[in-house]
């Protein structure tokens, strides 16, 4: 190892990467950006879901979230059942060893982000217990943990909040990207009222990435329409088949009305699970509208980049996934939000357009038409408030850059700054409502200020 790579910082990051969940992805890849930015010669291991996919599309090192030392199969003898019961005794300290090995000498790891406080997809691999055994290797490493704008919730079972907890107390630095994952945390007696609260990391995805903000050149303008797979347990506690029948049956009548009016509909994809409830979308409008199917534009996804292109090429936005909502936002679109998730809601509250949020379970056409046309006809208020509210965003975040990482180098400063240096609390514009009137601050809690999650104990 040349002398150069040896002094160089070395960084690791956590979570659900696999180049399936676009949402994820434009996190990581902002982060990354903002890294090399203010830490240029910084190596970088990315532990993940998809690591051969990270890797290549990055270009950085990337470690499996969970080992795999042997092949699974399926024990036919009582000797073979005795030996698979050994192997996967064995297993997990193998993995705790490997996990060792591969971050050793690390300075920091870094959750970007995402909403990994949560046990509704399980425990293992990014869920709860996947991520207490990374920070507990992390610190057995000497390595700094640090939680960046992350969601939380839901957390049904007592493990998960008991491994939850663990996280929280074991992180250097915690930062929460909204109220709302603040006040449920907070419900659960994990985190206090003051905890530091930055908006989502998508809000800095560095200007060069993000198309011009230009209307459609069609002779119609254009809805981007978000079609989303159902949530289940993520959503909520007791899912059911006919609630995600509803919400399709929403759209569609909605759609009827868009074409009916002169719109053409493009369909904007946030992961690529949502294939199933595109096509089941598709397959109604040829049912019930065939004359108006050739003007539903689906085209496929396979980037962040091909997702801001789609989304660039509309007027308004009306979105289910969390993501699409914030990349509309910073294509400067309008957007309705159709809620699945408490982080819906509270997103829409920080642009001070919680008048433009319905929620999935229960949607009705009628509602969303009439919210449709108020947000139409208020575009020209909601374009400015919605350019100001992303400009404060990223300003809030540059800052919190600043204080992960444009440290590394002060090995005797601490992670958060000491109230006397704690950074700018960026402006507040006033929420402006569609009558004019104002109203509370874009906010609720510690925006753009950093308190230590739990110990004020880090040196770097």
């Amino acid at each position: 190892m040349n002398e150069h790579a040896a002094n160089s910082k070395r960084i690791a990051f956590f979570g659900h990467f696999d180049g399936t969940n676009f949402g994820n992805d434009c996190t990581l890849q902002t982060i990354l950006y903002h890294l090399r930015r203010l830490q240029p010669e910084a190596h970088v291991t990315c532990i993940c879901t998809g690591p051969q996919t990270t890797a290549s599309t990055y270009h950085i090192e990337a470690l499996p979230i969970n080992i795999v030392f042997l092949k699974s199969w399926i024990p036919r003898t009582r000797l073979t059942r005795v030996a698979r019961k050994i192997c996967v005794a064995l297993g997990e300290p193998l993995q705790w060893v490997s996990g060792v090995r591969g971050i050793w000498g690390t300075e920091m790891l870094v959750v970007p982000g995402t909403g990994l406080l949560t046990d509704a997809y399980g425990l293992r691999s990014w869920g709860p217990y996947g991520l207490l055994k990374w920070s507990l290797i992390a610190k057995a490493c000497g390595c700094k943990v640090a939680l960046v704008s992350v969601g939380a919730g839901p957390i049904y079972g007592a493990l998960g909040r008991w491994c939850i907890s663990l996280i929280l107390s074991l992180a250097d630095f915690c930062s929460y990207r909204d109220a709302s994952t603040v006040r449920y945390l907070n419900g659960m007696g994990l985190v206090g009222d003051d905890a530091a609260i930055f908006p989502d990391l998508a809000f800095s995805l560095p200007d060069c990435i993000i198309p011009p903000r230009n209307r459609t050149t069609a002779c119609r303008p254009v809805v981007g329409l978000g079609v989303m797979e159902y949530a289940g347990r993520y959503s909520v506690s007791r899912p059911a088949d006919a609630a995600f029948s509803e919400y399709l049956e929403g759209l569609v009548e909605a759609s009827r009305w868009f074409l009916d009016h002169g719109y053409d509909i493009r369909l904007l994809s946030g992961d690529l699970g949502d294939s199933h409830a595109r096509h089941a979308f598709r397959r109604l409008i040829k049912e019930r509208l065939p004359a108006y199917e050739a003007r539903i534009i689906d085209e496929p996804v396979a980037s962040v980049t091909d997702v801001l292109s789609q989304i660039a090429a509309t007027d308004f936005v009306v979105a289910t996934r969390f993501h699409n909502i914030v990349l509309g936002f910073l294509c400067g679109k309008p957007v309705i939000s159709i809620s699945f998730h408490h982080k819906c809601e509270s997103l829409m509250a920080m642009m001070g357009m919680q008048d433009y949020c319905l929620g999935m379970s229960g949607l009705k056409a009628d509602r969303l038409i009439d919210t449709f046309r108020r947000l139409e006809a208020n575009a020209h208020t909601l374009e400015p408030l919605i350019k100001t509210r992303v400009a404060s965003f990223r300003q809030a975040l540059d800052q919190q850059y600043e204080i992960i990482f444009g440290k590394l180098d002060e090995n005797a400063e601490r992670l958060s700054p000491s109230p006397t240096q704690a950074p700018r609390q960026p402006s507040s514009p006033q929420t402006i409502r569609p009558d004019g009137d104002t109203g509370a601050n874009w906010q609720a809690g510690t925006v753009g200020s950093v308190t230590m999650s739990h110990r004020e104990r880090v040196a770097l």
